[in-house]
C-alpha cells in the first residue's frame, strides 16, 4: 500500500508538471469581454509566451493640463480622433526634454477617448521582441488599441528595435488597422548617434548629401514614424504659468509673489525647469500647507 500511495503521489506530481509545461507552451488567449472592461493593459512577457495584463486602475490625465506643449498635443489628439474614427492616421513619436509631458499626454488620451473605444497597451522596450505576438492578441478585436512604448531608447546591437521598426513598415504582414504605436523617448532618433558617424557623411558631385550607413539605419526607425512631435523645454514665465496652474488647482493660499520665487528656488535645485518640477513643487507645497494647518 505505502509502495502504491508514493507511486499514485509521483504520478500527480508529474501530470502537474505536464500541465505546467503545456500551460508556457501555448499562449494564454484574452479573457472575453475584458476589452470592453477594462481600458489599460501592459504586456506581461515572462514565460515563452506572453500575456495581456489589465490595469484595473490606469494613471489617467487631464489634457487641459498640459500647458506649454498646447501644438503638440493639439497634433495628437486630431491624429488621435482620426484613429478611433477609423480614418487613415499615423504611428507617433514623442521626442524632448524629460518632464515636459510626453507621458502625461498618452495618458490623456486614454482619459479622453476611452469612450469611444481606445483602449492602451504598455510594452517595454526589453519585450519588443514578442511584439509580432502582441499583435496578433489584438488584430480582431473590436477596439482600437495604441502600443504605447515609453522612454523608449535602443543602444547599439540591439535586437529590440529591429522588431518595432518592422512593425512600423517594412514587414510583410501589415500591422493591424485597430493598432496604432506611440513611443516617447529623449531622443528624437532613438539610437545614439557618434560624431564619426556623421564625418563619414559625403557630398556628391552633384552636391547631395550622402550619409554614411550606420547613420542612415539608425535614422530609418524614427523615420517610419508618421507623426514625430517635439515635446521642448519651458522658459521661466511658462513654467511659472504650469505652477500657477496647479497652485489654483490644489487651492494653495500663498501670495503669488512669495509663490513664484519659491518655485523658482525649487527648480533651480533640480536644474530643471519643466511640467514634471512644477507638479513637484505644487505637491510639496501643499503638503507643508496642510501639516502646518494640522498643527
Amino acid at each position: 500500500m505505502s509502495r502504491l500511495r508514493d507511486l499514485t503521489e509521483r504520478a500527480a506530481r508529474i501530470l502537474e508538471l505536464a500541465e505546467r509545461a503545456l500551460a508556457d507552451l501555448a499562449p494564454a488567449r484574452p479573457e472575453r469581454g475584458i476589452f470592453e472592461r477594462c481600458i489599460a493593459f501592459r504586456w506581461d512577457a515572462r514565460g515563452r509566451h506572453g500575456r495581456l495584463v489589465p490595469i484595473a486602475e490606469p494613471a489617467l490625465f487631464d489634457l487641459d493640463d498640459l500647458l506649454g506643449v498646447e501644438r503638440a498635443v493639439e497634433r495628437l489628439v486630431a491624429n488621435t480622433e482620426q484613429f478611433v474614427r477609423g480614418l487613415p492616421t499615423n504611428h507617433v513619436l514623442l521626442f524632448g526634454e524629460r518632464g515636459t509631458g510626453k507621458s502625461s499626454a498618452v495618458r490623456g488620451l486614454l482619459a479622453r477617448f476611452a469612450p469611444q473605444g481606445l483602449r492602451v497597451v504598455e510594452v517595454h522596450k526589453n519585450d519588443l521582441l514578442q511584439l509580432p505576438e502582441v499583435l496578433g492578441e489584438l488584430r480582431n478585436a473590436p477596439q482600437r488599441f495604441l502600443l504605447f512604448c515609453d522612454d523608449l531608447s535602443f543602444d547599439e546591437g540591439e535586437a529590440q528595435y529591429r522588431e518595432l521598426k518592422a512593425a512600423l513598415e517594412g514587414s510583410l504582414a501589415a500591422p493591424p488597422p485597430n493598432v496604432r504605436i506611440v513611443a516617447t523617448s529623449n531622443r528624437r532618433h532613438l539610437l545614439p548617434e557618434r560624431m564619426e558617424e556623421n564625418r563619414a557623411a559625403r557630398l556628391t558631385d552633384q552636391g547631395e548629401l550622402r550619409l554614411a550607413e550606420s547613420l542612415e539605419e539608425k535614422l530609418a526607425l524614427s523615420d517610419r514614424f508618421g507623426l514625430v512631435l517635439g515635446f521642448h523645454g519651458f522658459d521661466q514665465e511658462t513654467y511659472l504659468a504650469i505652477v500657477e496652474h496647479y497652485a489654483k488647482q490644489a487651492g494653495l493660499a500663498v501670495a503669488p509673489d512669495r509663490l513664484r520665487a519659491e518655485a523658482l528656488r525649487f527648480a533651480l535645485d533640480r536644474s530643471s525647469r519643466s511640467g514634471r518640477t512644477a507638479k513637484q513643487f505644487v505637491d510639496d507645497a501643499a503638503g507643508r500647507e496642510a501639516l502646518a494647518r494640522q498643527r
